[in-house]
């Protein structure tokens, strides 16, 4: 022991190689199942062994089984065969007799020669025909007992209805019917309310039962309202989570300091308690049209909610309970809340996601906000199933044509990743409170402009076929009388953050949210036009233009835009008008002549072509000058200084 060694033995390879690959690899047969193992044994048998040769093998292991041991042969027991498959072929064998045998039985029976199968008459039943008249007529009154009493209430209803003048419960069944989708449960008819078959994935169900109303309620209903419409002999069973009204309020205000504080105003947004019917029965349709919109307003909202925390914005949105809270642009929230009363909590709470707020008196609850975002989602139901159609027609159902063509058209990574981006419906409805938010600043600050600024007119246009995120208005700048002569226009792009402005000059500035910037702008077009308008008329008076400049570097610096001016000579050149215009201060006019009329000649000076050169330049009071605006006084001005005396 103390000397031992160790030694590895290895399992014998069961498997034989398969193939030896180049690297030294050897590769193994896979080992045989056992129906493989089966089928392999199967195919050793040797059926044409008769019953002799197979006795011969039986005594041949018989007389080696006797050669062995003492020890061994003196015990007994069962010594099985040395063939193991020989109960499968006598089985086997058995069976091809039998099929042979069959085979001469049919034959001798088809061709007639040697036997002759006749039939034989099988021994007569007693047959009892009054039984089963008796059975049948038994069975015919059990049915006809059943139709008669069908018949009877059928009548009785029928008599009923026409002698109070009750509604047809079937009649009043096909309408439903025709609108709504119903099926036949056991013996209850139910109806669905959701969208799923308009391409909805709302998990909520929208089941209603559908029953025959008592006839006693029908003829109360009836004496009630005798002059009004007749009660339906429908009764609808909504579920109690759909039952009430509901609504999607979309508010936008300012920031407060309290973000907890910010929630929607019960009073502000008029969310009434019941339908209308003052606590009578509504009717099947109305109460059907409710429950429908509660269930749209609950997917639209869970869809938001959804939406608002899977998204990853500057400043995260707000989900509490019933209400989203989104920044739209700095200092303005977008509040999205649902509104659902089911009547059921008006005692001393409020309504289900209706928040109540002290300070808030008045509704700013926007309906076209709500609009859009009932559009969005219905178009979404609307995508989900109607898939555009493959080109060609052998291609996949699903992808858009844009992606069909990214193919050949060979899309890079960029453009295939841009079309794979979908916006969600809190996106899009963001964007359209900023553009609201913007074309509302925009139209603020140009009639404020309008009303401060009297000369010249400022006349807007705005766009009626806008997108919901993109509009336009044309701005015309234009003097009472001479619009013809000179008229300053134009366009402004209001986008979701950004104004896009094109002037006249072909120039285009981008500003943002801001209301100073567009302000400034425009005011720097108003100067700008007064100056182009003054040259305008001059040339229609027959002034000449001497000097111009849009950007004068004399003077104190401006602190909005650049000071401006003109210079214009007379027809006979003795008169010059000299025009400065500051967006800060307004316009100046001055006025010189020649010849100078303080001009004496001196030792220096003494030839007189000098006074020609012109005085100096005295400052005009405009406000105190006739004229209806600053071009109407110029021109006058222009035509005093023109006439010969």
């Amino acid at each position: 022991m103390a000397n031992s060694v160790n030694i590895s033995i290895e399992a014998p390879i069961e498997n034989q190689i398969q193939e030896i690959t180049y690297d030294g690899q050897e590769i193994y047969q896979a080992p045989l199942s056992m129906s493989e193992n089966l089928a392999r044994l199967a195919q050793k048998i040797d059926f044409s062994k008769t019953e002799d040769e197979f006795c011969n093998i039986k005594k041949e292991g018989e007389s080696t089984s006797e050669t062995k041991s003492e020890d061994e042969s003196k015990e007994p027991g069962y010594q099985s065969s040395l063939w193991p498959w020989d109960s499968v072929r006598n089985k086997l064998k058995n069976a091809l007799t039998e099929v042979c045998v069959l085979a001469d039985v049919l034959s001798i029976a088809k061709e007639k020669r040697y036997m002759v199968l006749d039939p034989i008459q099988a021994e007569p039943v007693d047959s009892r025909p009054m039984v089963q008249v008796y059975g049948r007529k038994k069975a015919l009154g059990a049915a006809g007992a059943v139709l008669l009493a069908g018949v009877e209430r059928l009548r009785a209803s029928e008599t009923m209805r026409m002698t109070r003048n009750m509604p047809d419960f079937h009649i009043d069944l096909l309408r439903l019917r025709q609108n709504w989708r119903l099926k036949k449960v056991s013996n209850t008819i139910v109806g669905d309310l959701s969208y799923r078959t308009a391409g909805s994935k709302f998990s909520q169900t929208g089941v209603f039962e559908v029953t025959k109303a008592p006839e006693e309620q029908i003829a109360q209903a009836m004496s009630m309202n005798a002059s009004g419409p007749a009660p339906s002999a429908l009764r609808v069973t909504v579920p109690p989570e759909l039952q009430g009204v509901a609504f999607i309020s979309v508010l936008c205000q300012k920031e407060q300091e309290d973000v907890v504080t910010a929630t929607l105003s019960s009073s502000a947004l008029n969310c009434p308690g019941t339908l209308p019917g003052d606590g009578a029965e509504l009717h099947w349709q109305q109460k059907l049209e409710a429950a429908q919109n509660v269930l749209f307003c609950k997917e639209l909202f869970a869809r938001l909610a959804a939406e608002a925390v899977q998204l990853d914005a500057t400043i995260p949105h707000m989900v509490v309970g019933n209400q989203i809270m989104a920044t739209v642009l700095p200092g303005i929230q977008l509040l999205i809340g649902l509104c659902h009363n089911n009547g059921q909590n008006t005692s001393n709470a409020n309504p289900e996601g209706v928040k109540t707020e002290g300070s808030s008196g008045k509704s700013d609850h926007d309906h076209v906000l709500e609009h859009s975002l009932h559009q969005l989602l219905r178009a979404v139901h609307h995508n989900n199933t109607h898939h555009p159609f493959p080109h060609p027609a052998t291609g996949p159902l699903g992808p858009s044509k844009r992606r069909s063509l990214a193919g050949p058209m060979a899309a890079d990574r960029y453009e295939l990743l841009e079309m794979s981006k979908e916006q969600s419906l809190l996106e899009q409805i963001i964007q359209q409170a900023q553009h609201f938010f913007m074309r509302r600043r925009s139209e603020y600050v140009l009639d404020t402009i309008a009303k401060e600024v009297k000369d010249p007119l400022i006349v807007s246009h705005w766009n009626a076929l806008n997108s919901p995120t993109q509009s336009c208005v044309k701005i015309n700048i234009m003097a009472y009388g001479y619009d013809a002569v000179c008229r300053t226009s134009l366009v402004v792009h209001v986008g979701e953050k950004t104004l896009k402005c094109i002037c006249r000059d072909g120039k285009v500035r981008h500003l943002s949210y801001e209301l100073q910037e567009l302000r400034d702008l425009i005011y720097c077009q108003i100067y700008q036009h007064q100056m182009t308008a003054v040259q305008a008329v001059g040339r229609c008076m027959g002034w000449q233009l001497l000097a111009s400049s849009a950007h004068l570097g004399s003077g104190p610096v401006e602190p909005l835009a650049n000071a401006s001016t003109c210079l214009l000579a007379s027809p006979t050149g003795d008169r010059m008008i000299a025009i400065r215009c500051e967006p800060s201060v307004g316009i100046q006019v001055f006025i010189a002549q020649s010849p100078r009329k303080d001009f004496f000649a001196s030792e220096l000076v003494q030839d007189k072509k000098w006074e020609n050169l012109g005085g100096a330049f005295k400052e005009i009071k405009l406000e105190k000058m006739e004229g209806k605006n600053f071009l109407n006084k110029m021109e006058l001005l222009m035509a005093c200084l023109s006439s010969p005396s």
